[in-house]
C-alpha cells in the first residue's frame, strides 16, 4: 500500500488544478490519468476545436482582404494540414499539462484509478501492473462524455464531436443537431472550410442559454456564412443511406427530410459517472452529476469531486477554479474560492460571444429590477478600421452595481475578462466611469455602457 496526502483521479483541467496546487503546497500528491493529460479539453474539446477554427478563420479573413488592398487568389482549406496543426496543438497542450504537474512535484501516473473504499484507490498501469494507493483525501475528476438523444447511435457517418475530430477528410455537407456551444462552433468551422451546413436546434433559438440579442446576432452571422438554421426542430430519426445520411426532422411547419454526407450530433455533454464505484462508496449522484456540498465534498467523507462530474456548466476554467479552491481549502489558507455565479462563458464562433454574471433574461425571470445599457461596435473607430463587423457590449446593473455583462463581436473572449473582474468585485457606475480605456481600441465600446 503506497501512501499519499492526496489522490486525484483524472488529469483534465479540474484534476490538474487541484493536483498542481496541492503539490505546490508541499503535499504528497499522486494524479492518475487514463486518456491523455489535459483531459477532454485538450484532446476532444477546447484545444482541437480552437485549432481548427483558427484555420478556417484565416481562410475567411483572406477572402475579405481585398477591402484592405490585399489581393489573394481563391483560397482553399487543406484539411490534412489543418489536422496537423490541430494535432500539434493537442500534443503541446498535453505535454504542458504533464510538465507543469511534474514541476509542481506531483507524482503523475498513466492508467486507471478505481475507488475501492474510502481512502483507497487501485491503480492499474497500461501494462497491467497494479498497486493499491492510500490517502486521507481523494478527488474524483472523471470529466464528461457526449450526450446523445434517444434512438441515435454513432456510426461512421453519424458522429459526435469526439468522432468528428478523428476524421481525416472534410465532408461535402453536414447536418448538425444542436445549436448550443458545440454545434455553432463546428458549424462555423465547417461553413468557413467550404462545407454545406444545416444546423437544427430543438429550442426556439440557437444558443438558448445566452442573451437574446447575442443569439440573434450570432444567428445572423451564421446565416451570412451560408448556414441553414432551423429552430424548434428536433430529430425523429437519422440513418446511413447511399453513402451518406438521411435525417428526418420535425419542425414548426411539419416534417423535414435532409440528406448530407454526415450527421454531427452536438446535443451537449454529460458527466462521466462510474456508477458502480460511486455506489460502492455510497456517493450520491444522478444524471446531472455527483452531488457535492459548498466545499466540493461528496456524501462520502473526504472524497471530493471537481469539474464536469459535478454537473452544472461544463467549462474547463470553471473546473480549474474548483480545483484551485479545493486545494487552497484542504492544504492552504483557504483564500482561493469558487463561485459559479462569476464563471464567464465564451462561444468561439466568428464573431465570438461571451457573457458573465446576470443576464437580462435571468433578471426578468427572477423579477429583479435592473437597468440594461448597450453600446454597439458601429460607433467604434477601431472596429470599423479593422473591418470587425457587427458587434455590441451589454451591461446589466442591479441598483448601481454591475451585475452582468455580455459581448458579441470581434474580441469578445478577451473583452469579457476585465468585465468578469468588474462583476466579481461588484464595481459601481462611479468606479466604472473612471476606467481609462486605450484609444483607439475596441474596448472603448465599454464607455457607452457606463454613462448616465
Amino acid at each position: 500500500m503506497e501512501t499519499f496526502d492526496l489522490i486525484v483521479i483524472g488529469g483534465g483541467p479540474g484534476g490538474h488544478a487541484v493536483a498542481e496546487e496541492a503539490a505546490r503546497l508541499g503535499t504528497r500528491t499522486v494524479i492518475l490519468e487514463r486518456g491523455g493529460w489535459g483531459g477532454t479539453c485538450t484532446h476532444r474539446g477546447c484545444i482541437p476545436t480552437k485549432a481548427l477554427l483558427a484555420c478556417s478563420r484565416t481562410r475567411a479573413a483572406l477572402k475579405k482582404a481585398g477591402r484592405l488592398g490585399v489581393k489573394v487568389p481563391d483560397t482553399v482549406l487543406d484539411f490534412a494540414v489543418a489536422r496537423r496543426h490541430m494535432e500539434q496543438m493537442v500534443r503541446v497542450s498535453a505535454l504542458g499539462a504533464q510538465q507543469s504537474l511534474r514541476e509542481a512535484g506531483a507524482d503523475c501516473r498513466v492508467g486507471t484509478g478505481i475507488l475501492k473504499a474510502p481512502g483507497e484507490v487501485e491503480w492499474t498501469a497500461q501494462n497491467g501492473a497494479s498497486a493499491m494507493l492510500q490517502a486521507p483525501s481523494i478527488v474524483i475528476a472523471w470529466g464528461s462524455e457526449p450526450s446523445l438523444p434517444p434512438g441515435i447511435t454513432p456510426s461512421p457517418r453519424i458522429l459526435t464531436s469526439d468522432g468528428f475530430l478523428e476524421r481525416t477528410e472534410l465532408p461535402e455537407s453536414v447536418v448538425i443537431l444542436g445549436g448550443s456551444f458545440i454545434g455553432v462552433e463546428f458549424a462555423t468551422f465547417l461553413a468557413e472550410a467550404g462545407c454545406r451546413v444545416t444546423l437544427a436546434e430543438a429550442l426556439e433559438r440557437i444558443l438558448p442559454l445566452e442573451d437574446n440579442d447575442v443569439s440573434s446576432l450570432i444567428g445572423r452571422e451564421l446565416s451570412r456564412l451560408g448556414i441553414a438554421i432551423h429552430i424548434s426542430t428536433s430529430a425523429e430519426s437519422i440513418r446511413e443511406e447511399n453513402g451518406g445520411i438521411l435525417a428526418r426532422l420535425a419542425g414548426p411547419s411539419g416534417p423535414l427530410e435532409m440528406q448530407a454526407s454526415i450527421a454531427l450530433v452536438c446535443t451537449g455533454r454529460r458527466p462521466l459517472l462510474e456508477r458502480d464505484q460511486l455506489d460502492r462508496l455510497g456517493i450520491t449522484h444522478d444524471r446531472q452529476g455527483i452531488r457535492v456540498d459548498e466545499n466540493l465534498e461528496t456524501t462520502c467523507k473526504r472524497v471530493f469531486a471537481v469539474g464536469d462530474v459535478t454537473g452544472g456548466v461544463l467549462l474547463a476554467h470553471r473546473a480549474a477554479q474548483q480545483g484551485k479552491a479545493l486545494a487552497s481549502r484542504l492544504f492552504g489558507d483557504g483564500s482561493v474560492r469558487h463561485d459559479d455565479a462569476f464563471v464567464p462563458s465564451v462561444v468561439y464562433t466568428h464573431p465570438p460571444a461571451a457573457r458573465v454574471g446576470l443576464t437580462e433574461r435571468q433578471a426578468a425571470e427572477r423579477g429583479l429590477a435592473v437597468r440594461v445599457t448597450r453600446s454597439d461596435y458601429g460607433a467604434n473607430i477601431l472596429a470599423r478600421t479593422e473591418l470587425a463587423g457587427a458587434g455590441f457590449a451589454k451591461a446589466v446593473f442591479l441598483g448601481d452595481r454591475l451585475a452582468g455583462a455580455a459581448v458579441a463581436g470581434e474580441g469578445a473572449g478577451e473583452l469579457i475578462a476585465p468585465l468578469t473582474l468588474a462583476v466579481r468585485i461588484g464595481l459601481d457606475r462611479s468606479a466604472l466611469r473612471n476606467w481609462i480605456l486605450p484609444h483607439p481600441g475596441i474596448s472603448e465600446v465599454f464607455q457607452g455602457l457606463f454613462r448616465d
